[in-house]
Order: C-alpha cells, then sequence, then structure tokens
C-alpha cells in the first residue's frame, strides 16, 4: 500500500481556501444551526413520504424537507421556472452568502464580482420535472408534442448554479458537476483547486438533490437499494447494523462560501476553518457496487491525504459515506482499517445519513457542513439506530462508530468521504483554521 507523501509535489505557491459561510435546506432543519442541534441530539429525519402517494411502492417513506414553501422564498413566476432541487440550492446559497455577507462587502468595494464563482452539483438534478413533462407527453401523445417552455431548463442539472449567479451578478467559474452521490464533492474539490490556483477570489458550492418522487423512489426500488422498513421509518437507516436493508433516500441542499484566505482577512471576514486537501478516485469495478476491498476508496483517501500534505495520524474524525447497505458499509470499513492501521482505533467514525438519509448529489455538502461543525464546535454527530446484538461478523466494532449519541472530543481535521454509482470516489478534507 502506497504511504501517503508530505511532500507538495506542486511547483507553484498555492493560495490556502477557508470556508467563511455555510447554507443548508435538511430533513433535519431549514438552515444550519437547526440542523446541527437535530444533528447533535440524534434526530431522524425519515418519516411517511408526502410528495405523492407511495402507498403502492416497496418503499413508503423518506427522509423529506418540512415545512419548506416556495412562496415564503420565490414569487409566483420565479416559482414556476425552478425545479425543487434548484429551489433549495438558492435558498441555502442566499444563506451561505448572508453568513458570510458576501453581498455587504461587495457594495463596499471589498469583493469582486468578476471573481465569484459558483460551482452547485446535482447527482440527478430536475427530476420531478422530468418525470412531469414526460408524462403529459405520453398521455398525450396523440396530439403531437406540447412541452413546457421551462422543462429543458427547469430540469438540467447545471441550473442551479446559473441562478444563483444571475441572481448576485456572479461573473466567476459557474457551472454544475455530475458524478452520481459524488457530485458535491467533486464541487468542493473543484472550487477549492480554481480558488488556490488563483482563479477566483471566492467560490458558492455544494450541491442540491430533490428526487422523493414516483421515478427516483421506484428506480431506486427496482435495483433493491432502498430499505423497505415502512413499519419503522425513523430506524430504516442504520448503516453498520447487521440489520440494515438499503439507504433511505433524502433530499435537500447545502451549500458552503470558500474564499482565498488573504481575501477573507482583507474584508474582516469570518472564518470556520480551512479547507486542507481533496482526493478522487475510480472504482473502475461496477456501475452500482462499491469495490469489495474498498481499492477506490483506500485511493481517494490516499490522494486527500497527499494533497493536503497530511498524514493517517493527523485525522481525528471521519464522516463517512455509511449509506446502510450491506456491501457499502462493509468495503468503506475496510479501507478505512487498511490506510489508518492503529490510528483507526483512535478516529471517530460516524455515518450521519442515518439521520438525514441519503441525500444523493447534495450528500457531500450536508457532510462537510457536518465535518466543519465536527471542527469547530469539538462534537461528533452520532451514528443512530445501532441496537445491540445487531452486529454484522464481518464489521471490526472495536472501532468507535459513535453510535447513537454524540461524543464530546478536539478534532483538529475531519475527512469526509462520498462514492458514487460508477465508481465515482471523492474525499475532502477540513482542518482547524491557524493563521
Amino acid at each position: 500500500m502506497r504511504q501517503p507523501s508530505t511532500t507538495n509535489h506542486n511547483t507553484m505557491e498555492l493560495k490556502r481556501v477557508v470556508v467563511t459561510g455555510m447554507g443548508a435546506i435538511t430533513p433535519l432543519g431549514n438552515d444550519v444551526e437547526t440542523t446541527w442541534e437535530n444533528a447533535k441530539a440524534g434526530v431522524s429525519g425519515a418519516g411517511p413520504i408526502t410528495h405523492f402517494d407511495a402507498s403502492l411502492f416497496k418503499t413508503q417513506f423518506a427522509c423529506e424537507v418540512k415545512g419548506f414553501n416556495a412562496e415564503d422564498h420565490f414569487d409566483r413566476k420565479k416559482t414556476r421556472q425552478l425545479d425543487l432541487y434548484a429551489q433549495y440550492a438558492l435558498v441555502a446559497a442566499r444563506q451561505a452568502i448572508a453568513d458570510a455577507a458576501l453581498e455587504a462587502a461587495a457594495e463596499e468595494g471589498k469583493v469582486d464580482k468578476n471573481r465569484v464563482g459558483v460551482i452547485v452539483a446535482a447527482g440527478i438534478g430536475g427530476l420531478h420535472t422530468f418525470e412531469e413533462e414526460a408524462g403529459y407527453y405520453a398521455l398525450n401523445s396523440d396530439k403531437g408534442p406540447k412541452y413546457n417552455p421551462f422543462f429543458i431548463p427547469k430540469m438540467i442539472a447545471d441550473i442551479a448554479s446559473g441562478h444563483i449567479s444571475m441572481e448576485y451578478g456572479y461573473h466567476g467559474p459557474n457551472y454544475g458537476v455530475v458524478s452520481a452521490c459524488a457530485s458535491s464533492n467533486n464541487a468542493i474539490i473543484d472550487a477549492f483547486n480554481l480558488i488556490r490556483l488563483g482563479k477566483a477570489d471566492a467560490i458558492l458550492t455544494g450541491g442540491a438533490e430533490a428526487a422523493i418522487f414516483p421515478a427516483g423512489v421506484g428506480g431506486f426500488n427496482s435495483m433493491h437499494a432502498l430499505s423497505t422498513r415502512n413499519d419503522s421509518p425513523e430506524t430504516a437507516s442504520r448503516p453498520f447494523s447487521k440489520s440494515r436493508d438499503g439507504f433511505v433516500i433524502g433530499e435537500g441542499s447545502a451549500v458552503l462560501v470558500l474564499e482565498e484566505l488573504e481575501h477573507a482577512l482583507a474584508r474582516g471576514a469570518k472564518i470556520y476553518c480551512e479547507i486542507a486537501g481533496g482526493g478522487l478516485s475510480a472504482d473502475a469495478y461496477h456501475i452500482t457496487a462499491t469495490h469489495p476491498e474498498g481499492l477506490g476508496a483506500i485511493l481517494a483517501m490516499q490522494n486527500a491525504l497527499e494533497d493536503a500534505g497530511m498524514k493517517p495520524e493527523d485525522i481525528d474524525y471521519i464522516n463517512v459515506h455509511g449509506t446502510s447497505t450491506p456491501v457499502g458499509d462493509r468495503s468503506e470499513v475496510k479501507a478505512i482499517e487498511q490506510l489508518f492501521g492503529e490510528h483507526a482505533h483512535k478516529l471517530n467514525i460516524s455515518s450521519t445519513k442515518s439521520m438525514t438519509g441519503h441525500l444523493l448529489g447534495a450528500t457531500g455538502a450536508i457532510e462537510a457542513v457536518f465535518s466543519i461543525k465536527a471542527v469547530t464546535d469539538g462534537i461528533i454527530p452520532p451514528t443512530i439506530n445501532h441496537e445491540e446484538g445487531d452486529e454484522d461478523e464481518e464489521i471490526d466494532y472495536s472501532l468507535n462508530f459513535t453510535f447513537n449519541k454524540a461524543q464530546k472530543r478536539e478534532v483538529r481535521a475531519a475527512l469526509s468521504n462520498s462514492f458514487g454509482f460508477g465508481g465515482h470516489n471523492a474525499t475532502l478534507i477540513v482542518k482547524k483554521f491557524e493563521k
């Protein structure tokens, strides 16, 4: 196994990148603080599906966003132009921009909007819009095609970035990222690299997803990917427990403001943490399953550590991909044990998907928020729903999975994993900010 290098092989001096703002719309709350308080308390975001009648589906529950009304945020005309996933993204971005005081700084001439970008990911994009429009055509094919003129611009997976830039006049790098459930980690890593290369001063980045509709639930059901624990939705997402039977689909968005350090200091910005590094890899193994020995996961984590100039023992917390699928959980644990060796037993590990469900293309972004809060607050959010006697014989329970209750500890650096269909792997590392 290759040992991570602590040498930066770049010939040019790279700029440092910090996080100065955060926003979130999640199954645990419609802002960062509510989401974080519920995560620390071990609250489950799962419940019966309300977006559509799921009574005939194998899975009848999900981790939906609660109490979100588009009319509270957009006028009627704007609402018609936005798929739900883009609505979530825009509101989370507004929160992050306000948190970073980015617009106030721009008004004072401290931020050049030509050097502010937006990179917001989606694994699927406007699935609900596609489903509605395709359904109409199928039902009315004898009359010829008739589509809403907003069909394409509502559906496409990059449109959230476009809407955010248009609302605020940000002219910097602007695009979406699609790599299934690794999408938003990929987006954050892209934003990090562009800023440290000097291509932008600040970038709004993260992910958004809203796929809790018939095509999303039915499609994942047909793959036997979702839990069918309809009698107890709130306990259905149970990573690392023997009785786990699939993931729980979630929805929402999280957006971060990443900013070049000197730029942030010059305008007196609040700094949450520093982005230390990112690592990417491919399993090159299977269209949906992770490599059983976690080879791609190992490589992504190695690459992130090398990029950060860190050693395995510099990491205190891992927010794992941990989807609650039988194969995926095992392979990730194997990867952690192989790469971290003895230090694996000194780590806190947790899967916040036990509470939020799996937000698909948005999952890396909300887990980045949890990782950042773990660093700033010194609290590890739990892996809930584990019961005594529900141990998988192929998982080493001498590791600290932070079962059922949050734990306090100093977190110098946190590592967050996201793995996606197609074998896409993306690992992000955040660390305490030190001037």
